[in-house]
């Protein structure tokens, strides 16, 4: 995933773009053609996260983290120095 502020991001069409509130703290965009999940977004954030493999290329993103590691399966490896969390942290709403 990568994120940026919601007034950067313009999408060639919304038509397709379908929000489900998956929680209390989040929601979730999604294409109703095809299942794909494209967003999620905090609620009571500006910004939205961006499904990375979502985007066309190129891309110049760049992983700045691991989160989940606690949870990944036996086929993951994580073999760089990058900061590892052990779970995701909410990040708090902005005011």
């Amino acid at each position: 995933m990568t994120s940026a502020p919601s007034a950067n991001i313009e999408l060639t069409s919304s038509d397709p773009l379908r929000w489900y509130k998956s929680s209390d703290t989040a929601e979730r965009g999604f294409c109703v053609v095809c299942g794909g999940n494209l967003f999620w977004k905090q609620v009571g954030r500006d910004a939205i996260s961006i499904t990375a493999g979502t985007l066309d290329t190129p891309t110049h993103l760049t992983v700045e983290e691991h989160i989940f590691v606690a949870d990944k399966s036996d086929y993951y490896s994580i073999d760089d120095d990058l900061p590892k969390q052990q779970h995701w942290r909410p990040q708090p709403p902005a005011d």
